[in-house]
C-alpha cells in the first residue's frame, strides 16, 4: 500500500508548511575607539607595538606610515610617550642623523633639490621633531624629555651646526627652538668656557639678525623664558643683539606676536637690576619708554560714562509777580496814625500792615511785637493797648480771622485768617529816589504819578541851577526848565521789561528755596535743570601685552626714581665704635655709582617726559590705576629736580 503524502498548493501552502525558525545572529566585536584618532590597537603599550616597529625598520614607507599615524596621536592628552616602550628612542633617530650629517647636502647644494633618497630622510627627521615638539606640549612628555639624556645634545647641537639661514634648515630649527621652549624650564645654559655646545650665540644671531619673522618670535620667546631662571642671568648682557631687536621691533603694534614676543624678551632682560640700570643710559630708552606708554594708549578700550548730578529741584512760572520784604510803616503812615486815638489808630494800623489770607497765619506774640515796636517809643504821648486788646481787635478789622491755640507738644497761640501786607514789584519800581535815595514819600501807583511827585521836589528847590538829586545822578547843574525835562531820563517804564525770546516761561530753583524770592540779587544760583559729567572710563582690563608694557615701564620707574646713597664711610663714628678715627684724603665715588646716578637723572626726565601721555593711560583695576597715579606725580616731582 502506497502512502501518499497530500501537497497543498498556493499562499497557504507556503504559509503552513514549514514552521519558522530564528536565524541565528553573530556577536558582534566592539568596533575601535577612533575618536581623535585614538586607535588601540596601534597605542598598546607593548614591546611589538607597529608604530614603533615601523619607526625602527629601514622601509621609507613604513616610516612615513607610522609618522603620519603619530601626527594625529600626538596633539591627545592621551598620548603619553612612555606609555609606547622604545618610541621615544625611535622618534630621536631621524633627527639626531639629520643634526649630525643629514643638513650638510642640504646646506652645500642650496641651488639644486636633494635626491629623493636624502628628501625621504630629511621629511622623516623633520616630522619625527615635529612629533617630539608636539607631545612637549602635554606635561607628562615634557617632563620626561627634559629628563631624557639625549633632548638636550640633540637641542644645543642643532642650534650650533646648522644654518639658521639656509631655507632648507628653517623648518627643521624652528622645531627645535619650539621644543627648546616647552622644556626651558629645566634648561641651564652651559658656561661659555665649556666644551659643550652652546645655543645662546645662535638665538641671539636669530633674534637680531634674522630676516624669518617666525624664526625671530620663536627666538624671542626662548630667549625671555631662559632670562627669567636665575642660573641664566650670568649670561645677559647690556648689549644684547636681543634687545635691540626688541626695541626695533616693538613699535610695530599691528603685529601682535611679534610685539609680545618683543615684549616678553624685554620684561626678562629688565627685570634684573643690573640690567635695568643699564639700559637707562641706553640712547634710545626714552623713545623706548614713549613707545611702550603708547601702547598702552593704543590697546586701551573705553566707553563714555555719565554722572547726573543734577539735584532737587522744581520749576515755577516766571509770570508770577515778585514781592519784595513785608510792608512795614513808613514815616509818613506812623504820623498819620500817632494823634488817632484808640482802638481806632489799632484799626487803621492794622488795615496798613496786614491783609486777609485764609490760610495766612502769624503768631500772637509777633503780631503784638509789631504793634509794640511802632508805637510804644510814643507811649509818653499816645497811650497804647495792652497785648489782649490789640489781639482781640483782629475780629473787628478782619472777621474771617481768628486767635487760636494749636494743641502741641507744644501748644501754639496764633492769629489765623491775615498776613503781613506785601510791598510788589511795581510799587518799588515806582517810588521816588529823589534826595539821593533819601525821599520817605510811599511809592506811586503809576509813572504819571510819579512824575508829579518829582516836579514837586523840583519846584521845591530854591537855586537857579540846581542840580538832579536823583539817586546817583551826576548830571551838571542846570536851569529848572532843563531839570523838568531832565527827569523824565529817570522814570522808569510803565510796564516791566520784556522777556528775551531765549527766555524759558518757566524758573528753576532749587527744591529747598522758597518762592517768590525775598531778594533775587542775593539768592544763591539754581542747580541746573539737567547736569551729567561725562567722562571716558575702562571697559576691560588691559590685554597681557599691555600689561608686560606696564611692568616694563614700573621697572623702568623705580630704577629712575630710587633713593641711591652712598654706603657709610668709616668715619668718626666707625660704624657705632667711637674713638676710632681714620684719615681720609677725601670721598672717592665708584664709576658705578657716577654712571648709575647719571642714569637715574635721565630716567627721572624720561619719565617727565610721558607724563601727559601717562595722564591719558586708564586702567579698571584700582591697583594698576595707582601704579599710573604714582608715575605721573613722580613726573611733576621730576620737574623740579
Amino acid at each position: 500500500m502506497a502512502l501518499t503524502t497530500p501537497v497543498r498548493t498556493g499562499a497557504a501552502a507556503g504559509a503552513t508548511a514549514y514552521r519558522a525558525y530564528p536565524q541565528p545572529q553573530t556577536a558582534q566585536r566592539p568596533g575601535p575607539n577612533v575618536t581623535d584618532d585614538y586607535e588601540r590597537w596601534y597605542t598598546e603599550p607593548t614591546a611589538t607595538n607597529r608604530m614603533v616597529l615601523s619607526l625602527r625598520s629601514t622601509i621609507h614607507a613604513e616610516i612615513g606610515w607610522a609618522l603620519d599615524r603619530l601626527h594625529r596621536l600626538c596633539t591627545n592628552d592621551l598620548f603619553i610617550l612612555k606609555s609606547l616602550p622604545g618610541l621615544t628612542v625611535a622618534l630621536f633617530e631621524w633627527p639626531e642623523w639629520y643634526v649630525r650629517e643629514g643638513h650638510l647636502e642640504s646646506e652645500k647644494y642650496s641651488f639644486f633639490s636633494l635626491s629623493p633618497e636624502a628628501d625621504r630622510k630629511r621629511r622623516h627627521a623633520i616630522e619625527s621633531l615635529f612629533v617630539l615638539r608636539n607631545s612637549a606640549a602635554n606635561e607628562p612628555n615634557a617632563l620626561e624629555l627634559v629628563d631624557y639624556r639625549r633632548t638636550q645634545p640633540l637641542i644645543f647641537n642643532a642650534l650650533s651646526n646648522l644654518d639658521p639661514e639656509s631655507d632648507a634648515n628653517t623648518e627643521f630649527i624652528l622645531n627645535i627652538i619650539e621644543l627648546l621652549q616647552a622644556i626651558s624650564f629645566r634648561i641651564t645654559l652651559p658656561n661659555p668656557n665649556s666644551v659643550v655646545n652652546s645655543p645662546l650665540q645662535t638665538l641671539l644671531r636669530i633674534a637680531g639678525h634674522s630676516s624669518n619673522r617666525t624664526l625671530i618670535i620663536s627666538a624671542l620667546t626662548v630667549l625671555g623664558q631662559l632670562f627669567m631662571y636665575p642660573s641664566n642671568v650670568s649670561r645677559l648682557e647690556a648689549d644684547s643683539p636681543a634687545l635691540e631687536a626688541s626695541i626695533r621691533y616693538l613699535p610695530l603694534f599691528m603685529d601682535k606676536p611679534l610685539v609680545e614676543a618683543s615684549l616678553s624678551y624685554m620684561y626678562a632682560h629688565l627685570s634684573h637690576p643690573p640690567m635695568a640700570k643699564a639700559f637707562l643710559l641706553h640712547p634710545s630708552m626714552p623713545s623706548t619708554l614713549r613707545v611702550l606708554v603708547s601702547l598702552l594708549l593704543v590697546e586701551q578700550v573705553e566707553e563714555e560714562a555719565s554722572v547726573d548730578i543734577t539735584g532737587q529741584v522744581r520749576t515755577v512760572s516766571a509770570n508770577t509777580t515778585f514781592v519784595t520784604p513785608d510792608h512795614d510803616l513808613t514815616n509818613e503812615e506812623l504820623e498819620r496814625l500817632l494823634p488817632i486815638p484808640e482802638p481806632t489808630r489799632c484799626y487803621e494800623w492794622m488795615k496798613a500792615m496786614f491783609v486777609a489770607e485764609p490760610d495766612g497765619e502769624l503768631t500772637q506774640v509777633d503780631f503784638w511785637n509789631l504793634y509794640k515796636d511802632a508805637f510804644t517809643p510814643h507811649v509818653e504821648h499816645f497811650p497804647v493797648l495792652v497785648a489782649s486788646d490789640v489781639i482781640k481787635n483782629v475780629n473787628v478789622v478782619f472777621p474771617q480771622a481768628q486767635a487760636m491755640v494749636l494743641p502741641g507738644p507744644p501748644q501754639r497761640f496764633v492769629v489765623r485768617g491775615v498776613t503781613r501786607r506785601k510791598e510788589t514789584q511795581a510799587s518799588q519800581r515806582f517810588k521816588c529816589q529823589w534826595d539821593r535815595s533819601q525821599c520817605s514819600a510811599v511809592p506811586s501807583s503809576s509813572v504819571g504819578e510819579l512824575y508829579d511827585h518829582l516836579i514837586q521836589h523840583v519846584s521845591d528847590l530854591e537855586a537857579s541851577h540846581p542840580p538832579c538829586l536823583w539817586s546817583t545822578c551826576a548830571a551838571a547843574r542846570m536851569p529848572k526848565s532843563y531839570l523838568r525835562l531832565h527827569v523824565l531820563t529817570h522814570m522808569p517804564s510803565s510796564q516791566p521789561p520784556a522777556r528775551h525770546p531765549s527766555q524759558d516761561d518757566n524758573i528753576t530753583v532749587a527744591a529747598e528755596d522758597t518762592y517768590p524770592l525775598v531778594n533775587p540779587t542775593s539768592r544763591p544760583p539754581p542747580p541746573p535743570r539737567s547736569t551729567s559729567v561725562k567722562f571716558p572710563r575702562p571697559v576691560v582690563d588691559p590685554p597681557s601685552s599691555s600689561l608686560t608694557a606696564l611692568l616694563i615701564i614700573r621697572i623702568l620707574f623705580h630704577t629712575s626714581f630710587v633713593a641711591t646713597d652712598l654706603a657709610p664711610r668709616p668715619d668718626g663714628e666707625r660704624f657705632g665704635f667711637p674713638g676710632l678715627v681714620e684719615e681720609d684724603d677725601g670721598e672717592v665715588m665708584s664709576e658705578d655709582y657716577v654712571g648709575g646716578e647719571e642714569g637715574e637723572r635721565k630716567g627721572r626726565r624720561a619719565f617727565v617726559g610721558v607724563r601727559r601721555m601717562l595722564e591719558g593711560v586708564r586702567m579698571k583695576d584700582e591697583a594698576l590705576a595707582s601704579w599710573i597715579a604714582e608715575m605721573v606725580d613722580a613726573g611733576f616731582d621730576g620737574l623740579l629736580q
